[in-house]
C-alpha cells in the first residue's frame, strides 16, 4: 500500500506550529490543550534554571541551541544551499551556559529559525525520498528535544490531559 497526501503542505506546518507555539483552538495531535508550546515555555525560564545540568545532561540551553542550529541548517537547506556537508553537530551542545542576555539571544536566535522555517514550511516545493524525510525529521526532532527539556525541568510541562 502507498499513501499518497496532497496534505503534508497542510499538515507540517500545522504540527510544527503546534510544538514551538502551542495548541491551536480547534484542538491539539502532538500537545494537550492549552499548551504553550516551545517558545512561551522558554520565556518563563531564567538563564540560571536554562543553564543547569542534571547527573551531567545536557542543559536546557544547550538543547535549544542544538534546536536552533539544526533550524537554521533546515532554513539554508530551504532557501537553496546544501549545508549539511560541513555541519557541526558537536559544537551546538558545548552551549552549557549563559548569562540572562545570552539567553535572551539564543532565545531570540531560536525564534528566527522557527519562523523562517514555519513560513519555509508553508510554501510551496516539491520535496520527495530523502529531503521529506529530512522536512518531516525536522518536527520529530523538535518534539523530542521539547519532550527532553520538559523532563528536564518540570516548570516547563504543558497541561495535564483534560
Amino acid at each position: 500500500m502507498n499513501m499518497r497526501s496532497g496534505d503534508l503542505d497542510r499538515s507540517l506546518p500545522s504540527l510544527f506550529s503546534e510544538l514551538v507555539y502551542g495548541s491551536p483552538e480547534a484542538g491539539t495531535f502532538i500537545v494537550n490543550r492549552g499548551d504553550p508550546g516551545l517558545i512561551r515555555s522558554l520565556d518563563r525560564l531564567s538563564a540560571e534554571a536554562a543553564t543547569v545540568s542534571h547527573s551531567g545532561g545536557a542543559t536546557i540551553a544547550a538543547h535549544i541551541e542544538h534546536v536552533r542550529y539544526a533550524l537554521m541548517l533546515m532554513n539554508r537547506w530551504a532557501a537553496g544551499e546544501n549545508p549539511f556537508a560541513d555541519a557541526n553537530w558537536a559544537a551546538a551542545w558545548e552551549k552549557a551556559t549563559a548569562s540572562e542576555v545570552e539567553w535572551d539571544e539564543l532565545r531570540r536566535g531560536l525564534r528566527d529559525e522557527v519562523d523562517r522555517w514555519h513560513s519555509a514550511l508553508r510554501s510551496s516545493r516539491e520535496v520527495r525520498g530523502i529531503e521529506l524525510d529530512g522536512v518531516i525529521g525536522s518536527i520529530i526532532h523538535l518534539a523530542y528535544h521539547l519532550g527532553a527539556i520538559r523532563q528536564i525541568d518540570p516548570a516547563l510541562r504543558g497541561p495535564t490531559a483534560d
